[in-house]
């Protein structure tokens, strides 16, 4: 009987794409919660065929060189930056994500950041475990409304363009900026396209939703912190390095914008001595927008598929360098 091909999991994840992985390949799994040491996945990639990866795996092409067998990287992320797409392309290894199975979960949590920022909600449950509630007060822990203000995207992908349908129901005005101007969902989301400025200085809030570029990272820094309302929260449920956090530190400390609510912080996890954590308006979450039973079940799910197809010949569902397979098919 012919050796089945060999998947590595770089992680414990839900277990339908183990499951999926098991019925077809021998599968290795790093069963833990903590981030697998390098030494421990260069030694099991050298017998690789496919690899089940999570955003916290650098696949350099050093790494690759070291899996000799290795066709495709199946990413359980929509982004991709841990992952050098152009040498995994040179040496004809597939790339795969997880796009649209989580854009409605992502949409749901930038909108729970953005209103717990601009509501105080973090503040207020630490109030009262405090002790420090004694009566209601007609200034207490005042916060902004988010009902018809200005909301700002930059971004309008498959998540941005939820974020932006969310809000019609809060009777809010849109702006967006993109490099790819939409023009087909102008209309249909009932949005206003923007340069990049004009976005910061008029929105109210601002939410971030672009993928981590050599042109994205700090996108927002000090220089555009500047540019936006005294009164204006920022979200970001992209990338932390799209933010320069030391100049958000500081725009926040100095009242020059009013609050923010990260999902992402760059490093990831953050220094438990990075001052953002001391400010009382920077609300900071362990990157858990996607994390939801269903959505990471699904993200899980394609990821496996995805390695499926490739080891059995098939076409990937969300390649990210089709011309690989392409290339392989011909």
């Amino acid at each position: 009987m012919p050796e089945k091909p060999r998947v590595y999991v770089t992680r414990r994840i839900p277990e339908i794409g183990i499951t999926l992985l098991r019925e077809h390949f021998d599968v290795r799994v790093w069963d833990s919660d903590d981030v697998v040491p390098r030494e421990i996945l260069l030694e099991e990639l050298k017998e690789a065929d496919g690899v089940l990866a999570l955003l916290t795996e650098r696949f350099d092409g050093p790494t690759m060189d070291a899996a000799p067998k290795l066709k495709v990287i199946a990413n359980m992320a929509v982004g991709f930056d841990n992952i050098d797409v152009a040498a995994a392309t040179e040496r004809g290894i597939v790339v795969c994500n997880t796009p649209g199975v989580l854009t409605d979960t992502t949409a749901d949590f930038a909108w729970t950041l953005l209103m717990a920022a601009a509501r105080r909600v973090v503040e207020g449950y630490k109030y009262v475990q405090e002790g420090k509630w004694k009566t209601w007060g007609p200034l207490l822990l005042l916060g902004q409304d988010v009902h018809h203000a200005t909301l700002g995207l930059i971004g309008l992908g498959r998540i941005g363009s939820a974020v932006a349908q969310r809000a019609k129901g809060f009777s809010m005005r849109v702006l967006y900026y993109d490099a790819i101007r939409r023009q087909d969902l102008e209309q249909s989301l009932g949005i206003e396209y923007a340069p990049l400025e004009q976005v910061l200085r008029e929105a109210d809030f601002i939410s971030l939703h672009v993928p981590l570029t050599p042109e994205t990272r700090h996108l927002i820094n000090a220089e555009r912190l500047r540019i936006m309302k005294k009164t204006a929260v920022l979200v970001n449920t992209a990338r932390g390095p799209v933010v320069d956090q030391k100049a958000l530190y500081e725009a926040l400390r100095d009242g020059v914008i009013w609050a923010a609510a990260l999902d992402v912080t760059d490093p990831e996890p953050i220094p438990m001595d990075d001052p953002l954590l001391k400010l009382d308006n920077c609300l900071i979450v362990p990157h858990i927008a996607s994390a939801s039973f269903k959505t990471r079940d699904a993200m899980a799910a394609l990821a496996a598929r995805n390695i499926i197809a490739v080891l059995s010949g098939q076409q990937p569902e969300t390649p990210v360098n089709p011309e690989v397979w392409e290339r392989r098919r011909k």
